[in-house]
This record gives structure tokens, C-alpha cells and sequence, in this order.
């Protein structure tokens, strides 16, 4: 049995990993898939204050508490830059690190460095999506039916994780078992990107033929990856 913890990018809960949570478990595997502090069904706290640092600070404090070790953590978009604070945090517990069409930023640099364009709602507490950007932009791939339920999920997130500058001091400098899984039909976070976080890491390279949302899209090859390793 391997102990999984998924994190979640911007818009998202844990709900985004409802297809991959049931898979993982179904083959024996423990999941812990929380929504991270402002988002998802916890939008109600969103504040001022929330970086990439509290959220992940929260999940290496998950990790502790739980005693969780030898964690495989997965993580999806912006989601990548809370997992490697988390990992930074918690570097005893971690076994390998998995980013799925993830951002993965180094120290210093924020997401407006990355993705340029503005969110279509943009204010001074959060970034968000319209309902019709999502369903035209982020969720174009997907079943209609599936379209719609992600749509009515999407929440605002905290601003600063998109302008504040990220602190990672020893996450590059560290060695971490890796892998990278890149979607090619993405058009955020792009493959140069990406490839730089494998080639910084030694990460192992994949692809799948598919949107920014695998977890949705294509679960049972982004699981098959997964535990490929």
C-alpha cells in the first residue's frame, strides 16, 4: 500500500481528484486529496494572507499530523508550487513527487512571470474564471455532462499565490525522485516550462494526449502513470 496526497490547483478543491481517488483506493492505496485553505468547499475562508507558503505549510502540517511517510504526492497546476513547499517542509516524509501539467516555479519567481494573460475576474482578494471562460477555455475537453460538474464546482483563489513571489530556498537544491507529466493539448503551463522542471530534477518525462485536467479527462492513464514508478 502507498500513501497518496493530491493537491489541487487554482479554481479547484479536492473534488478534482474524485476519478483518481477512487481508482487509487480501489487498488489498495491510502488518499488523502484535501482543499487547500480558501478554495473549494473551504472558499468561505478566503482572506488576505493566503501564499503558496500557508498552503503549504498546511499540507506538510497534513503530513506530520497524519504521521504519513514514504508519501507520494501528486499535484495539478499551480498545485505543483504548493507541493514543493510542502515538500521543502516535510522532506523526511516525501517519497517521490509527481507534477502533472503542474507549475513547478523557483525561488524568487510567481505565476504572472509564467501565465501573462489576466484572469477574466480579477480582484484585490482573488483571481477566479467565469463560467463561460471555464467551459470554453479550461474544461473544452471534457464530456459535457463532466464539463458542467466541474464548472459548478470552480471557486475563486487567493490572489497572492498568483503575484507574490514564491519562497523555495532549498527545494532546488535538493534531490528528489521525480516525474513529470506533461498534457500536450494544455496551453498552460506549456512544455517549455515543464521541461525545465524535468531537466532540474532528473524527472522522469511523459505525456498524455489531453487537456489541462487528466484527473477528469483521462484518469485511468494518469493513474496508470502514477504507479508506474
Amino acid at each position: 500500500m502507498t500513501t497518496f496526497v493530491l493537491v489541487h490547483g487554482a479554481y479547484q478543491g479536492g473534488w478534482i481528484w474524485g476519478l483518481v481517488r477512487e481508482r487509487l483506493e480501489a487498488n489498495g492505496h491510502r488518499v488523502y486529496a484535501p482543499s487547500l485553505d480558501g478554495c473549494g468547499e473551504r472558499a468561505h475562508s478566503l482572506r488576505h494572507g493566503i501564499t503558496t507558503e500557508t498552503h503549504g505549510a498546511e499540507i506538510a502540517a497534513l503530513l506530520e499530523m497524519e504521521d504519513l511517510t514514504d508519501v507520494v504526492m501528486v499535484a495539478t497546476s499551480s498545485g505543483g508550487m504548493v507541493m514543493a513547499a510542502a515538500a521543502e517542509r516535510a522532506r523526511s516524509r516525501i517519497n517521490r513527487l509527481v507534477f502533472a501539467d503542474s507549475l513547478a516555479l523557483t525561488d524568487g519567481e510567481k505565476i504572472r512571470d509564467i501565465i501573462t494573460q489576466p484572469s477574466s475576474i480579477e480582484t484585490d482578494l482573488a483571481v477566479g474564471r467565469s463560467t463561460e471562460d471555464a467551459a470554453r477555455g479550461l474544461f473544452k475537453d471534457l464530456e459535457p455532462d463532466l464539463r458542467q460538474w466541474a464548472v459548478d464546482r470552480l471557486t475563486l483563489h487567493p490572489r497572492a499565490v498568483y503575484y507574490e513571489t514564491v519562497k523555495l530556498p532549498t527545494f532546488w537544491s535538493q534531490t528528489w525522485e521525480a516525474m513529470v507529466i506533461y498534457c500536450t493539448e494544455a496551453a498552460n503551463p506549456g512544455k517549455p516550462h515543464q521541461a525545465r522542471t524535468a531537466e532540474m530534477l532528473g524527472a522522469s518525462w511523459h505525456e498524455i494526449e489531453t487537456g489541462h485536467y487528466p484527473m477528469l479527462s483521462t484518469p485511468d492513464r494518469l493513474v496508470e502513470l502514477v504507479l508506474s514508478n
